[in-house]
């Protein structure tokens, strides 16, 4: 397995215990759980090293097989956006709309509202064409525009509607970030969640080693899990892919809490994206707190493809290599990096699920195969 974030741990995880096959997982970072991977700041206040991972799903059976790994404590997701000075529940719902145009509205007058605003356009063909087409120019450029701008380094029109279409608008008073049926957080945190899921006597974990500098050491006797850069697997041979960064810089302060919510946004004030204090969410008691500033950058750990045109089409070329890959070596791709897709977190668990459940069939059918020809 190359690749010891969620994907590779729970492949990992379910070739040793399904099937009984020696797993050996191998990571070019010191630590388990990828972006998922959490710790002890030198406060000792846990934080999320690389931005908060909300755990949220609708899927009954994905929460049933976590559970093996983790207990669970309630997720309480509240953002807010500072726009002028003020704080906006966000997404946009009953509130922040009631708020922003100092109005009293319910979800049919919020309606009749928001349709004034709207500029017409039957198919966007980018994310500011999404976004007029919802809720008009005003709230675009208020909570969207220079946010988008920050986090990608292109103009909302340079990127694919679904970009800032993955950001609902509620015509209700539903102040959450999501809506999903569990919004929950592993009791322990998700590096001691990936961790225990590894704790498998058929497993063994190379941390801090890249998977180049083995890759000619060891054969694999049945498959490869990769989750790596889909391009840099293939040296690059069509391009690079880009992807965008961040940069992380974590503040102590010593209160309980510091800010009101686990997450505020600064669509328009400063060069970092969003604060974030970890703590409203991990049911954590200390008596200092920790926030995170986020700043976007092209350089570095490779964290968002940059969805467009362009780039789906370089990604569509790695693609069909990838799948010839698999069928002539069963070396399967899965995950952000390897599908140059965004994944949350209970997505990319999902999307190992199924990689794993190809993994077994098509190897059965191998082993079936050379059976037949004994």
């Amino acid at each position: 397995m190359c690749g010891a974030g969620p994907a590779g741990c729970v492949v990992a995880e379910r070739a040793a215990q399904v099937l009984g096959w020696k797993v050996l997982v191998v990571d070019r970072r010191p630590h388990l759980a990828g972006n998922c991977y959490d710790s002890k700041h030198r406060s000792g206040v846990l934080i999320h090293n690389y931005g908060p991972h909300y755990f949220r799903t609708n899927d009954a059976s994905l929460i049933r097989y976590l559970s093996r790994f983790t207990d669970w404590i309630p997720g309480n997701y509240i953002v807010k956006s500072l726009v002028g000075g003020q704080f906006y529940p966000f997404p946009i719902n009953l509130h922040t709309l009631e708020q922003f145009f100092d109005l009293s509205l319910n979800a049919e007058s919020a309606e009749q509202l928001l349709r004034t605003k709207r500029i017409a356009c039957p198919a966007p063909r980018n994310s500011e064409d999404f976004v007029l087409s919802k809720v008009g120019r005003e709230l675009y450029e208020a909570f969207y525009l220079n946010y988008t701008r920050k986090q990608w380094a292109l103009h909302p029109r340079e990127l694919d509607p679904g970009v800032c279409g993955r950001i609902p608008v509620r015509l209700n008073r539903d102040d959450r970030y999501v809506e999903h049926r569990f919004q929950i957080m592993p009791k322990r945190g998700f590096t001691a969640l990936f961790s225990r899921m590894l704790r498998h006597r058929k497993v063994r974990v190379l941390l801090d080693c890249d998977f180049r500098e083995i890759q000619s050491l060891v054969t694999p006797r049945r498959a490869t899990l990769y989750t790596g850069a889909i391009d840099a697997y293939f040296d690059h041979r069509f391009g690079r892919l880009p992807y965008r960064s961040l940069d992380f810089q974590f503040e102590r302060h010593d209160v309980e809490f510091k800010q009101p919510c686990v997450q505020i946004n600064f669509p328009n004030d400063f060069a970092f994206t969003r604060s974030v204090e970890i703590k409203h969410v991990t049911g954590q008691k200390h008596p200092a707190t920790v926030l995170s500033y986020e700043t976007p950058r092209a350089g570095g750990e490779p964290f968002y493809p940059v969805p467009n045109a362009a780039n789906q089409a370089l990604y569509e070329r790695y693609r069909a290599l990838a799948e010839e890959t698999t069928r002539r070596d069963r070396v399967y791709f899965c995950g952000r990096l390897a599908q140059y897709r965004y994944f949350n977190t209970d997505e990319v668990i999902l999307e190992a699920l199924q990689c794993f459940a190809k993994i077994k069939k098509e190897c059965a059918v191998l082993r079936q195969s050379a059976l037949s020809r004994r």
